[in-house]
């Protein structure tokens, strides 16, 4: 098909659906095209930049008839910035198009036809929900300049507020921008491996109100260290704790392995409900924290616990998730990949006096396996894979041992989808998928499903 469909061409069409990464999709007969800027229901005009043999990429020409949802993007770089998609539309509308996006995953590619998705549980401010900034610097006209990387490039858009980040952040990377050259504080050149800032990381509590600053730098000196720790505090008080990341290598990873406290303490505080967390430059924690506490109430409600059930939360993290089950459950077992993830788990258990929460290094599809030789029954058993989602080993062991109730957490519809029908192939069934929106102004979304065992016919 797509030897009919010519670069540089010009077509016209009516946008048919959105793809993951909110791309408008126009079909030229059976060819799809992906329109960057173009919302589901307009016609427009698009010009053809590169085909492929299933599908090609097109340019926004001309919007013939807008969608009633589009909007003009608040953002001044919006345009050229690659980390959010959807602001052209309307916040209502980038709810249903998510809506329809899981929709459309589970049908496809888990072939549940009969699920009928609720509406997604969205934000009432969609602005400024961000808890952690990490930002990359940059040498841009020969000033250095803070901002997020281009779409496909990395090359930085040079920013001054980001609509999506807290005040702090935006406050805190313009001080410390503008102050380097005054500090004589060279930023990093990837490509000639020189130089000694890297990123800066910003994170806040968003119910604490503390704010952590973590500078990322190639190698151990950082010159005018005291100085910019003077200016940091003077820019925002609320700063408790002041973090330096040394990461020498030559590698797109941010962290190095090695982190020392400049000023305060070695980590910030927030709470979820009435749960109080610790968290360290390198711990994982949800970036939205008051959809982080819709999210687990949705899990929580899911695992219908009573005080008398066993739950094994693989894929732990911090034990975000496993401490707001252990407020009601026996006892919660979590396992995690991340050594410091556990530490800090462990940490947290004993912050919030909890004792009924055992936390253990490992691989899930490992650990859980030996946990039910050991004789621990899971009468709940919670899942919150990353975007790979989970294992088959792991996914085979709950079929086996059949816990009553599986609680599925996921960051990607797709991998959900995939691996709910392998669970309902072995015995489930599918029971509610309620989407949750995390990421306002992207297409990312996270949705919490309960599935419960099929009891066998006696």
């Amino acid at each position: 098909m797509s030897n009919t469909v010519k670069r540089n061409e010009i077509y016209e069409g009516i946008v048919t659906d959105l793809t993951s990464s909110g791309a408008g999709v126009v079909k030229v007969g059976e060819y799809p095209l992906f329109v960057q800027g173009a919302l589901r229901g307009e016609r427009v005009k698009v010009k053809v930049t590169k085909t492929l043999k299933r599908y090609g990429f097109a340019k926004l020409e001309e919007i013939q008839t807008a969608s009633s949802e589009r909007q003009d993007a608040p953002c001044a770089v919006y345009d050229e910035c690659g980390g959010c998609q959807l602001q052209h539309l309307t916040y209502e509308g980038q709810l249903e198009e998510k809506r329809q996006l899981v929709q459309n995953t589970l049908q496809k590619i888990g072939r549940f036809s009969t699920i009928d998705v609720p509406p997604v549980l969205g934000m009432e401010h969609p602005w400024r929900y961000r808890n952690k900034s990490q930002v990359p610097l940059q040498y841009v006209n020969g000033r250095p300049a803070w901002g997020f990387f281009k779409q496909r490039t990395h090359d930085i858009v040079p920013t001054e507020t980001c609509l999506i980040q807290t005040e702090e952040a935006d406050r805190l990377l313009e001080a410390i921008t503008n102050a380097l050259p005054k500090l004589h504080i060279p930023l990093y050149d990837e490509k000639k491996h020189r130089g000694v800032l890297r990123h800066v990381i910003v994170r806040k509590g968003m119910n604490t109100g503390q704010v952590m600053v973590v500078l990322i730098t190639n190698g151990k000196k950082l010159p005018a260290k005291d100085r910019l720790i003077e200016l940091i505090l003077e820019t925002e008080p609320n700063v408790t704790s002041i973090i330096q990341n040394i990461n020498n290598q030559k590698t797109n990873v941010i962290f190095g392995n090695e982190s020392h406290t400049l000023y305060g303490e070695p980590y910030i505080y927030d709470t979820i409900g009435d749960v109080k967390f610790q968290i360290s430059d390198r711990s994982f924690y949800q970036i939205n924290a008051g959809q982080m506490e819709v999210l687990y109430k949705e899990a929580l409600e899911a695992a219908q616990l009573t005080g008398n059930e066993t739950v094994i939360d693989a894929y732990c993290g911090i034990g975000t998730i496993s401490l707001f089950l252990a407020q009601r459950a026996k006892h919660v077992y979590g396992v995690e990949i991340v050594k410091q993830a556990i530490e800090d788990a462990r940490i947290n258990a004993r912050l919030n006096e909890m004792d009924n929460a055992t936390f253990e290094v490992g691989k899930a599809e490992e650990v859980v396996p030996r946990w039910y030789e050991e004789g621990i029954e899971a009468d709940v058993f919670v899942v919150d894979p990353p975007r790979k989602g989970c294992d088959a080993t792991l996914l085979e062991t709950i079929i086996t041992h059949a816990p009553k109730t599986v609680v599925y957490v996921s960051c990607n519809p797709a991998t959900f989808a995939r691996d709910a029908r392998i669970l309902v192939d072995g015995g489930y069934q599918l029971e509610k998928v309620q989407p949750v929106d995390m990421f306002g102004h992207t297409m990312h979304i996270e949705v919490v499903a309960v599935l419960s065992r099929i009891e066998d016919e006696k």
